[in-house]
């Protein structure tokens, strides 16, 4: 069963009196355990379907099914809880609260979402820990580490509610070459792990040319699909 199936959706804003049709009728799906990528030029409206994606905004017409949800019917409360339970975000900056440590970054989406017992978000903070090689910098502060391991806690912050679905944009944009190959590499190994799915807006050509599929978006509408293999294990 497909994770998102995306049919016909449009979306407008408005601006004074001019409505501005962002997206125009996109239709698609992506599977569990996928590695997908939107690429296309700024203000194409990859970062507007991403938003209707983590349900931070609803389509305008259209219908979106988000992890057998149909979420264009969900109130304010219900898409927080939605989010909450089926989706983890990783942003361009990062996005750390820089008055928690990085453990208590990591953890912090499990006391805001969760009413999960002590033991069990120790254990689940200290496996991603592990996971993204971040166990020595547990204490330090956001300003006491470098890019590359901001964007690590970013990764692992975004996995600690077991989502369905992670959604990143731009998410190497402020990380130099070496280092960017290196999130995208331990993003890939954590889709491999918990069967997460991955969906990237981005200009970067690393994320382009490390996603299995590529969709591409110009003006708001939909103007291909790239299957470069490799894919899901859902």
């Amino acid at each position: 069963m497909s994770l998102i199936v995306a049919t016909n959706i449009t979306k407008d804003y408005q601006t004074g009196d001019v409505t501005v049709r962002a997206l125009k009728g996109l239709s698609f799906e992506i599977e569990p355990a996928s590695f997908v990528s939107f690429v296309g030029p700024s203000g194409s409206g990859k970062t507007t379907l991403l938003n209707l994606i983590g349900c931070l905004d609803k389509p305008t017409d259209g219908k979106l099914m988000v992890a057998a949800t149909e979420v264009l019917h969900l109130d304010r409360k219900q898409s927080a809880s939605f989010r909450g339970s089926n989706i983890g975000f990783i942003f361009q900056d990062f996005n750390l609260i820089p008055v928690l440590t990085v453990y208590e970054n990591i953890e912090y989406p499990l006391l805001m979402v969760q009413n999960m017992p002590t033991a069990e978000r120790n254990q689940r903070v200290n496996a991603l820990l592990t996971a993204v090689g971040m166990t020595d910098q547990k204490d330090k502060f956001p300003d006491q580490i470098s890019g590359g391991q901001k964007q690590r806690v970013a990764v692992a912050r975004a996995l600690v509610t077991n989502p369905k679905l992670v959604l990143a944009d731009e998410p190497t944009a402020n990380l130099d070459h070496k280092t960017a190959y290196m999130v995208i590499e331990l993003m890939r190994k954590m889709r491999d792990e918990f069967g997460t799915t991955f969906i990237f807006s981005t200009h970067d050509q690393k994320i382009v040319g490390e996603a299995e599929i590529i969709f591409t978006i110009e003006d708001g509408e939909l103007k291909g699909k790239e299957n470069k293999g490799g894919g899901g294990n859902g």
